[in-house]
């Protein structure tokens, strides 16, 4: 099933907008994260971590979507960031970042928001191995 056949899932000009919102959002995040003077050691140990997120996917796809959409959205990170400025903590503005990073990177390669439908049904389009249309090859739908 291709971004057109995928309820839901943005195609065209707003896929494209969406993902280079996405680099933008990674960018920015990176940036920002090189401004608080935290080591990169701690981006690297932590970058991928909202994937664990997919964990969730053991128990099913709709509780897998739950929790990857719930570690997948910028509102949690954005809230983390703000709570540590409004603290003038420099240690929840960097995590918030680095997060923020994720997210950006993931939407920038079209991992978007899942559907209940299964881990490869995204706001972005479908992901992943396409099926086979039986005569050998990726089925147009």
């Amino acid at each position: 099933m291709n971004a057109a056949k995928t309820p839901g899932a943005a195609r065209g000009t707003p896929r494209l907008l969406l993902r280079l919102e996405g680099t933008a959002l990674a960018l920015a995040a990176i940036l920002g994260y090189r401004a608080t003077g935290e080591g990169w050691g701690l981006f690297a140990l932590l970058i991928l971590t909202p994937d664990l997120s997919m964990l969730g996917y053991l128990a099913g796809p709709a509780p897998g979507a739950i929790l990857y959409n719930a570690a997948h959205t910028t509102l949690a990170p954005a809230a983390l960031g703000a709570l540590g400025l409004a603290l003038d903590a420099g240690l929840p503005v960097a995590l918030a970042l680095i997060w923020l990073a994720h997210i950006g990177i993931d939407r920038t390669f079209g991992y978007g928001l899942k559907y209940r439908a299964g881990f490869g049904f995204t706001h972005l389009g479908r992901i992943g191995k396409q099926p086979d249309d039986g005569a050998g090859k990726p089925s147009p739908d």
